[in-house]
Order: structure tokens, then C-alpha cells, then sequence
């Protein structure tokens, strides 16, 4: 979404004592005008920031996964966190982009004697809620898919208070849930599905939403989205969400039961009913899904093997330095790689490679990609060219259909032509553009493309779109996992991949902002 916040951005780099009694009071001289201070209020974590004359209190841990915000990126009045750059405002708490969607706690503050002291916990800014008062007479937004884009559209329609119904369509059999935990903290074991939850409980709140629900196609002229169970839904303004569908391998034994996709709750519930100590784990593919869920299995106790066509995996993504010390991470957690090589079949408990070797398994794990589910768009006669093309606004070649997420085809903010990103928080960020425009906001997303990976105890950030760098400049030492490599094309950085040097990545989200 469009940066409101100023272009003068500062590093928090905040002191943290978690001794240090923000409500007993600090001297006003430590805390010059624009620095921050972590502390604790009644038990709580606290960030502190100074404004000129003017003090702000809040929270001091992101409200998505926890991140310190005391080693976040402070510009103006907001404040960005460190891992997965959620952005809040220091005045209010409130989540301004994604993927953090509830609010921070706010606490008052005063200044008495030289001293700044912080006091009651207030009220969280948890946003307006719909406004259905006008009856049946009210507009009626329609979003189809549960994932990503479809929630953030639909929680930033209640928070922004829209006067006007909205309904949910998801094929998903369950409510919402946050999808990157699914090939990391979930098949791992970590994390349980009580704790995959997106947002709070009043995310939702006044949205109607059906679940086990298929659209058949969109009928335009009518304004009405067509169920495959024979019913019809209205709409006045429609939004797309519908992701993408994971690519199936072309090969004997695909459809065996030991072969496994990864997409859905459904899909990790049945991997994991599958595991057991020791297990044999052979992953197709050396992308994002393949390597998170080799390192989730690796830690579970699985023998796991990645197979590969590429010799450096995720080499194209990061560069050949990066990939490197991915691997190394993997080998030394003792996963095996096959790399040069595809599975061919799966038959009898093995998974057969092209070039004759069998590999035992009790499991295939497929991550060999995915593609834009558009054939509802493409069938309603929406334009469609490797995704549905949108504007910065995220409207389609209709005025009345918006598209976001894995779907769409949007300007680079960085550059001329439109791109497809299939990543997270830039489905999140879209679906909130996308909710502000049809609310009849001025709203255009022009975000620098975010994403993360964590494998085992390493997370790898990048910043910016970079399809084929011309060149790769490394700082840093990625055999320590301490690097910062710079993606260039045509002379200039387009993107930034970091790891272990959060504040990197901060800042090229800001100057990529800025530019």
C-alpha cells in the first residue's frame, strides 16, 4: 500500500533493560528526540519513543510471531518489525500492513519533573467493525478464497468500518489460518493447529463466512458469483483471491497415497498421520516448500532426501553464495541431497530417480511448484496473461472485480512490466490495497515484494524483485550465516536477500520505498 509515513526513517537500535521500570520514570536527557527505549510497564515488554515534546508507549513485541519491535525500523510515527516487517503506528498500535493484523496495547504517558513516566495499559485500536445498519439496501462485497489475500481483504473492511456486507466463499474445509507455519513449526511439531491462527477472534467479525464452498464461474452481467452445489451469491464488488494450485508430478505412482502435496490444513494433517521416527522422506523439489518441509522432517526425526534437477538449490532466488550455505545448514542436519536429478516413478515403497537409482520411502513430499488458479477469471473474460492484470489498485479489466495474491499480475513498483509474486505477505498486502479501493479509497500497491524463509534456526529475508540478476555482490560471510547479498540488474539493486542482518533488510525495504 502506499508509504504515508515520511522518508526519514531511523534505526530503533533501542536500549533494552528489562530491569528498567518505565512506570517509575526515566530522565527526558535519555531519551534524546527520535530514539526509542525498551522496557517493562506491570510485567509487560514497552516500547518507548520519543516525538520532539511528545512521548508514545506501546507494545514492544509484534503482534504476528513476537519480533522485538525495539529492533525495528522506526520512521515517523510508525515502527516496522525486524523478522517479517509488519508495520504499526507508534500513536495508536493499530497494524498498518500486514502480516501483523491486531493491534499493539497502547499505555498513557505523562511527563513530571524532567521525567517521562509510563503509565495504564489502554484500550487496543481494534477498528471500527461493519456497519450493516442499512439493511438489505447496503453494498455487497463478495471475496473467492479463505488463504492469504481473501483474510487480510476482509479484516481490513471490518477494522475500516465499511458500510456494507461481506461474504467469504473458501474451498478450505477450515476458518482462515496462517499457511507458511504448515511447512515449518507444523510439520515439525512445534506448533499445534490451535496456534496457526491468523488474527484475533474478531478478525471476522460480521463477515460471512462459507467454508467447503466451490465457485463454479462468475456471470458478470448478472453481478452474481455461480456455487458449484447450484446456488448464487450477489455481488457489487467482487475480489479474486484465489491462489494457486500446487504443480503434480507427470510420473507413475503420482497418485499413490505415499505421494504427498503440500497446500492445506487437510494436506499437513494427513502428512503428518503418515510419520513416524526414522521415517524415509523423499522431497521433490529444492524450492521454498521443499526445503522448509525437509528442515521441519529433519527435525522431526525423518531420513530425508531432496531431489532436484538444479545443482544449487534456490540459486535462482538468492544466488549461488546463499545457496550454498542453505545446503550446508541441510547436510549437517543430515539431510541428503540428489541433486542434478528427478524423481521418475514411486512403486513399491521407493521413489525411482531418472537415472535408475531407488531411493526407499515411506513418504514423497511434492513441492515442485505452483500455478494461478485463474480459470474462473479467464472464463468470465477477464484479461488474463500469466495472472489476472490488475492496476496498482488491483482492479481487473472489469471496474467491479478486483484480483489478489498468487492470481495476479500487477506493475512493479521497481520497474516497467507486470509481475507475479507468489509470496505471503504480498498476497496479504494486495488483499489490503484491494479492500481500501473498493471502499472507494485512494490506495495503490506499490510495496517493495517481501518474503521469508526460516529453515532450522536460520531466517533468510529478501527484499525487492530480482527475475534474473546480471550481478550478485555479497557482504558479509555466508558460511556463518551472517550475509547480505545485493541483487542487481541494469547497474541498480533491485532486491536484497539478508541472514542474520535483520537491519539490512529493514532498510532496503525503506529505500526501496523511497525510490
Amino acid at each position: 500500500m502506499t508509504d504515508r509515513h515520511g522518508a526519514h526513517p531511523r534505526r530503533a537500535d533501542s536500549q533494552a533493560d528489562p530491569a528498567l521500570d518505565l512506570g517509575a520514570g526515566v530522565p527526558l536527557a535519555e531519551i534524546p528526540d527520535g530514539a526509542t527505549l525498551v522496557g517493562e510497564v506491570g510485567g509487560e515488554r514497552v516500547l518507548l519513543a520519543r516525538r520532539g515534546s511528545e512521548f508514545l508507549a506501546v507494545g514492544a513485541r509484534c503482534t504476528h510471531l513476537g519480533g522485538p519491535l525495539g529492533e525495528g525500523l522506526v520512521v515517523e510515527d510508525t515502527v516496522r518489525c525486524p523478522w517479517h516487517h509488519a508495520c504499526f503506528s507508534l500513536r495508536t498500535g493499530r497494524a498498518l500492513e500486514a502480516p501483523a493484523f491486531d493491534a499493539l496495547p497502547r499505555y498513557e504517558t505523562r511527563t513530571v519533573d524532567g521525567r517521562v513516566f509510563v503509565g495504564d495499559r489502554l484500550a487496543p485500536d481494534a477498528g471500527k467493525g461493519l456497519d450493516t445498519s442499512a439493511g438489505d439496501g447496503v453494498e455487497r462485497i463478495v471475496i473467492v478464497g479463505g488463504g492469504a489475500a481473501g483474510f487480510a481483504a476482509a479484516d481490513l473492511l471490518r477494522r475500516e468500518g465499511f458500510a456494507g456486507r461481506v461474504t467469504m466463499l473458501s474451498e478450505d474445509a477450515d476458518p482462515p489460518y496462517d499457511r507458511t507455519m504448515l511447512s515449518k513449526g507444523f510439520l515439525q511439531g512445534a506448533k499445534t493447529e490451535d496456534e496457526l491462527g491468523i488474527a484475533g477472534p474478531e478478525g471476522l467479525d460480521g463477515v460471512t463466512v462459507r467454508l467447503s464452498t466451490r465457485v463454479a464461474a462468475i456471470d458478470r452481467a448478472a453481478r452474481e458469483v455461480r456455487l458449484a452445489d447450484g446456488g448464487s451469491v450477489a455481488y457489487d464488488k467482487l475480489l479474486l483471491a484465489t491462489g494457486g494450485a500446487p504443480k503434480l508430478p507427470d510420473m507413475p505412482g503420482a497418485d499413490h497415497d505415499a505421494v504427498r502435496l503440500l497446500r492445506s490444513l487437510d494436506d499437513a494433517r494427513a502428512i503428518v498421520a503418515r510419520l513416524r521416527e526414522g521415517a524415509r522422506v523423499v522431497v521433490m523439489g529444492a524450492s521454498f516448500i521443499g526445503m522448509e518441509t525437509a528442515a521441519a522432517l529433519a527435525q522431526r526425526g525423518c531420513a530425508v532426501t531432496i531431489v532436484a534437477p538444479r545443482e544449487k538449490p534456490m540459486a535462482g532466488v538468492f544466488g549461488e553464495a546463499f545457496s550454498d550455505m542453505l545446503r550446508a545448514l541441510h547436510e549437517e542436519n543430515g539431510v541428503d541431497f540428489r541433486l542434478g536429478r528427478e524423481v521418475a516413478a514411486f512403486s513399491e515403497g521407493e521413489a525411482v530417480l531418472d537415472d535408475g537409482t531407488r531411493l526407499p520411502a515411506d513418504l514423497v513430499l511434492v513441492g515442485i511448484g505452483v500455478s494461478p488458479r485463474t480459470g474462473l477469471a479467464e472464463d468470465a473474460g477477464l484479461e488474463v496473461e500469466d495472472g489476472v492484470r490488475v492496476d496498482a489498485t488491483m482492479r481487473t479489466s472489469d471496474p467491479v472485480i478486483w484480483a489478489a495474491g498468487d492470481i495476479a499480475r500487477f506493475p512493479d513498483p521497481q520497474g516497467a512490466a507486470p509481475i507475479r509474486v507468489e509470496h505471503w505477505v504480498v498476497a496479504q498486502r494486495q488483499g489490503q490495497t484491494a479492500a481500501l479501493a473498493m471502499m472507494g479509497r485512494v490506495a495503490a500497491y506499490d510495496d517493495p515484494p517481501f518474503f521469508w524463509t526460516k529453515q532450522y534456526d536460520l531466517s533468510v529475508r529478501y527484499v525487492g524483485h530480482a527475475d534474473a540478476p546480471a550481478e550478485i555482490r555479497v557482504e558479509g560471510d555466508p558460511a556463518a550465516r551472517d550475509a547480505t547479498a545485493r541483487l542487481l540488474q541494469e547497474g541498480e539493486v533491485r532486491a536484497v536477500a539478508t541472514a542474520g542482518r535483520n537491519a539490512d533488510a529493514l532498510e532496503a525495504n525503506e529505500a526501496f520505498r523511497r525510490c
